[in-house]
């Protein structure tokens, strides 16, 4: 180890050493000793989460409750998710007699660690003292099971929601060496699989968990959740409704219902199921938020901008409800509602994911009102924090690339010729997000003999199976593993690919896969679909980028979030593209957005055509056709086209040169 990584090791080990020595001190009530100890410690771990808590603890001990909440604000600036930051919230505000500030604290908590048994002994009393019998029973039986788990499973427990993960693994293994059929403690071995992104060993340990207990119903709820993280959502919806058969009223498994009902298109039932959670918690933001992005999805805008509304109100300053509101697109802010959005971001007290959200939500309104140097701000304000938290190498990206170009030739293509399953059902979209991709669905979707679906994980699940499991630093399998596969396996994965998407069509001979980045994966998809189709959807370089930069995405699409890195990676995709049209000549479709806008009905046309499918004037009225659209140009494909889009760009061209010069001059203006 480097003298500097020494050096680190040793100051940790002090410092933790320190915190050992303060919380003796208080435990034997010698508060002055610990407040000095813990005040010259201030002096030089004044951004340390752990000893902030323990600064504020001492605080309370001393009786000086307002001190102590200053430093508890502090700490939940740095790290938003310190749940016993919150407890202790709740026991001041208990010392202050505040039965309203006590609960939300301590239901904070307990929602960011369950395991915090001083919070939901609280709880019961509190719930009682605010004539509650129902909730104070709810919070009486997970008092009475944390209290019957062995005292090593609540520590782990506590240690993975405040995500020391390595501490708790640690202990984890332990214990199981001496209890090794243990459900709880395979649990929490698979929520730490789970948090630390080994999401096959998670669902792994959980079915076997399962299968020692099926009736855990803990187990069955993390179940569910590594089950949607793997997009496997036809499953997770069976599981939560066991869940929710099981016990009709807890409002957790309502909750996770209703999220699994999302995820396979029952957005109705979604709503309604949210709806029965707000009638017990009536100011929960999140769930308020969730209400508004199912009516989004149904196209019920007045409802979804009244349930943001009262989301923001619950939660002042919360992000993601106002960047919400500006993702509808059509949707404009009054002037109080971007004072409180600006108010908000510039609030010091702010946690980085709520600036985040209010960042784009600004760059979007601003623009709105043809203010692009304001607007511009905030966009580069949000992406540069998006990007602070993301990992992203626009080099690993690019080899990949070069893997499938490489790999996936002439050579390979010819000797796996027509091996695959003969389905003619699937039309793939490929191409970047904010390309036109959505439309292009819409239009397919209207006509009859077409299923309009969702992004369909099932593509990137074949290529997770093919990857398999690595060690650190050794090549993914994929692509090369395509090299090895016989035509019973080309065969088995283009028939589980039907099997896996079936759940999410209606009937119609025909359906749009509309994920975009299968573009990577054209190679894969011949291979075992060879009938499929796939349509390019391609957008001007400007364009799609800048558009790619300004929008704030649920998950994925890192290299969103710098000029240079969305640059890189249109021209990679590009790149890639005139590979796959080399190998698979006249087999891919590409439809420029800017001719459909130009050019509706002939390239409608061309579209049906290529696909096989007989002309229907619908599709050329793919605005009124009614169906689900969770993609963030919902409230778009919902009007008829307009031009105002092609060149939004143009407003804010002083800002991006980087982009340009990026992108270089072949692409720039093609």
């Amino acid at each position: 180890m480097s003298e500097s990584g020494s050096a680190t090791t040793s100051s940790e080990s002090d410092l933790e050493q320190s915190l050992t020595l303060v919380k003796k001190l208080l435990s034997q009530r010698r508060f002055e000793e610990a407040n000095a100890i813990i005040a010259e410690l201030s002096q030089t771990r004044s951004d340390d989460a752990e000893t902030l808590y323990v600064k504020a603890v001492t605080k309370r001990f001393l009786n000086r409750a307002d001190e102590a909440l200053d430093v508890l604000e502090r700490l939940h600036r740095i790290a938003p998710r310190h749940s016993r930051g919150y407890q202790e919230k709740g026991l001041l505000w208990m010392s202050r007699k505040d039965l309203r500030q006590s609960i939300a604290a301590l239901e904070k908590a307990v929602d960011l660690d369950p395991a915090l048994i001083s919070s939901w002994r609280a709880l019961v009393g509190l719930y009682g003292m605010d004539n509650d019998p129902a909730r104070a029973a709810r919070a009486a039986v997970h008092l009475n099971r944390l209290e019957a788990l062995p005292r090593e499973l609540v520590a782990i427990t506590t240690l993975i929601n405040e995500n020391q993960l390595d501490k708790a693994e640690k202990l984890c293994r332990q214990y199981l060496y001496r209890y090794p059929e243990d459900v709880e403690a395979i649990r929490l071995l698979a929520r730490i699989a789970f948090e630390l992104g080994i999401v096959d060993d998670a669902e792994q340990l959980l079915r076997a968990a399962l299968e020692c207990d099926p009736h855990c119903h803990l187990a069955r709820f993390d179940y569910v959740n590594v089950l949607m993280k793997r997009q496997e959502f036809s499953v997770a919806y069976e599981h939560a409704s066991r869940l929710r058969n099981a016990d009709p009223d807890d409002c957790n498994y309502k909750r996770l219902y209703a999220n699994a009902c999302l995820n396979v298109g029952r957005h109705e039932e979604a709503l309604a199921m949210y709806e029965e959670v707000l009638k017990v918690d009536t100011e929960n933001a999140q769930i308020l938020l969730m209400c508004g992005h199912a009516a989004k999805t149904l196209g019920r805008l007045q409802d979804a901008v009244d349930y943001y509304r009262r989301s923001y109100t619950a939660r002042p300053g919360y992000g993601d409800a106002f960047w919400s509101l500006a993702n509808l697109k059509t949707y404009a802010a009054s002037d109080d509602e971007l004072d409180i959005a600006l108010r908000s971001e510039a609030d010091e007290r702010a946690n980085v994911i709520d600036r985040i959200h209010l960042c784009f939500a600004l760059g979007r309104w601003f623009e709105g009102r043809a203010d692009y140097g304001q607007s511009f701000a905030y966009f580069e304000r949000g992406n540069r924090l998006m990007r602070d938290r993301l990992d992203y190498r626009a080099d690993v990206t690019s080899a990949e690339i070069n893997s499938q170009i490489e790999i996936v030739n002439q050579e390979l293509v010819e000797a796996k010729a027509g091996v695959g399953y003969p389905a003619c059902d699937p039309i793939f979209i490929v191409g970047l997000p904010r390309s036109g991709s959505t439309l292009l669905e819409q239009i397919l979707a209207s006509h009859s003999e077409v299923d309009g679906t969702f992004e369909l994980p099932a593509i990137l699940n074949i290529v997770v199976k093919l990857n398999g499991r690595r060690t650190v630093g050794e090549l993914p399998a994929y692509p090369r593993k395509l090299v090895e596969l016989d035509q019973k396996e080309c065969f088995g994965l283009g028939r589980r690919y039907i099997e896996e998407t079936r759940a999410y069509r209606v009937g119609a001979p025909s359906f749009v896969d509309k994920m975009p980045n299968n573009f990577r994966h054209i190679g894969l998809i011949k291979l075992i679909l060879p009938n499929a189709r796939i349509i390019d959807a391609r957008r001007d370089a400007m364009s799609c980028c800048f558009s790619c930069f300004k929008q704030l995405f649920a998950a994925g699409q890192a290299y969103t979030y710098s000029l240079e890195q969305v640059a890189q990676y249109y021209r990679d995709y590009v790149r890639l593209m005139d590979h796959w049209n080399q190998l698979f000549p006249g087999q891919i479709l590409r439809v420029n957005y800017e001719d459909v806008i130009d050019n509706l009905e002939s390239e409608v046309a061309r579209i049906l055509d290529y696909c096989g499918l007989e002309r229907q004037a619908a599709c050329l009225r793919f605005h009124v056709t009614e169906r689900l659209v969770r993609t963030p140009s919902s409230e778009q494909v919902r009007q008829p086209l307009y031009r105002t889009a092609l060149q939004q760009w143009r407003h804010f061209e002083e800002y991006l040169e980087p982009l340009k010069k990026a992108l270089g001059p072949e692409l720039v203006g093609a």
